[in-house]
């Protein structure tokens, strides 16, 4: 067997260098909200990665493993996910996923690498699928964590060059959750707005309790009274589906741009309003992505009937394997060092993990709410309505310096 497996090796390279971690199974623990008001988003994500995982699972998988992904309900506490974390770990998880919180990635991340430090023999990887703090990547890098989603300050880039086309939008209203994303969020636009130099001004920066308004009527009453030109928000979830209410409900016909507007709920609501207002998306893909990214969207449609527009679930496991091929181990530490500065096919195209901080190299789409037609057929949410893409934006034009200083383990 041995001398089978050197020759396929010789013969094909990594392609079909299998050998080593042929038919073993990689446990991959998600850990996110599957109880309380973010609930819907995290089942929507842990039904993605599992999708995915079980679509490489029946093809033919280069790496020859099979994924197998539980959930772990965190309830979107960063003291519930260390519980759950160490239980994952009890259990003999190797592998973590979780997305929903910045403040949560944070502890994990720290959790994960002093566990990584004690017990190197069991060592655990952790991928961040949607937490966009920068600071993951820079301050508070660690060599354990990898994000698979351009970061906040990489989404504010794009949001300026989509704006400085925009010469009719230069009052801005702010409005955001009151914890460490929706901070961070208005913190980075103003960052971005100083360093575009366009001649935009923020008339209002707003927060509110995250999860817990029911009513933004009052909200979007001050949004009119500033006399801004547009709504920006990274409002998500529940709040954003009560927002969208709210501004229908007021008859607003202000521009909304968001980073979450896709997000299970929110295109029913929108499709929902007699009064349309211009809605704008800063995401990796749009409603009509085409290649695998399409393909999976459309077999997840029929399977599950939500929306599949988690698509850095898709470029997570397709890493994990392609990355378990070349190392020819499922050993985290094996894994790690060749994820640390990989490139691979992405949801539209190659991208590179940067190996200075592990940050997923990518490019975005600014995509516009509108009714489906000849070239953009696909609805969201079956509502005869879909986010179209204006703008592409490369991963050059919205790349940032990293400023992270991580410990690398030896040998």
């Amino acid at each position: 067997m041995r001398r089978f497996c050197v020759a396929l090796v010789a013969a094909l390279w990594w392609p079909l260098a299998l050998c080593a971690q042929q038919g073993q199974t990689v446990r991959i623990a998600f850990i996110d909200p599957l109880s309380g008001p973010a609930a819907d988003i995290g089942r929507n994500s842990l039904k993605s990665w599992q999708f995915v995982a079980e679509r490489l699972n029946g093809g033919e998988d280069r790496a020859g493993v099979r994924f197998v992904i539980a959930g772990f309900d965190n309830k979107g506490s960063p003291q519930e996910s260390l519980n759950v974390l160490k239980a994952a770990i009890d259990q003999g998880f190797r592998y973590v996923v979780q997305g929903n919180g910045s403040g949560v990635t944070a502890a994990l991340s720290d959790a994960i690498t002093r566990h990584n430090q004690r017990l190197p023999h069991k060592s655990v990887l952790l991928l961040n699928y949607a937490a966009m703090d920068p600071a993951l990547t820079s301050e508070k890098c660690s060599f354990w964590h990898f994000r698979i989603e351009p970061d906040t300050a990489m989404k504010m880039q794009a949001l300026m060059l989509f704006l400085a086309q925009r010469s009719e939008i230069r009052k801005v209203y702010l409005l955001n959750q009151n914890y460490a994303h929706g901070q961070q969020f208005s913190r980075y636009f103003r960052e971005a707005v100083a360093a575009s130099r366009l001649p935009i001004e923020v008339v209002g920066d707003e927060f509110h309790a995250p999860f817990l308004v029911r009513d933004f009527k009052p909200h979007v009453d001050r949004v009119r009274a500033s006399g801004a030109q547009a709504l920006v928000t990274g409002n998500w979830g529940a709040d954003m589906v009560y927002l969208v209410r709210s501004l229908q409900a007021r008859q607003s016909t202000l521009p909304l741009l968001a980073y979450y507007p896709a997000l299970k709920g929110v295109p029913t609501e929108l499709a929902a309003g007699t009064v349309g207002f211009p809605v704008y998306q800063v995401a990796q893909t749009h409603t009509n992505t085409g290649g695998e990214i399409g393909r999976v969207a459309t077999a997840f449609r029929a399977r599950h009937g939500e929306d599949f527009v988690v698509s850095s679930s898709h470029d997570g496991v397709v890493m994990l394997r392609d990355a378990m091929s070349r190392a020819r181990s499922i050993e985290p530490l094996a894994v790690a060092r060749v994820l640390s500065g990989m490139r691979f096919e992405g949801a539209n195209g190659p991208v590179t993990l940067r190996a200075d901080d592990h940050q997923l190299q990518a490019g975005l789409f600014v995509s516009r709410w509108q009714k489906t037609d000849a070239r953009f057929p696909l609805a969201a949410e079956a509502t005869g309505h879909t986010f179209a893409p204006v703008m592409a934006i490369n991963a050059a034009q919205i790349g940032r310096p990293s400023a992270c200083q991580m410990d690398r383990p030896g040998g």
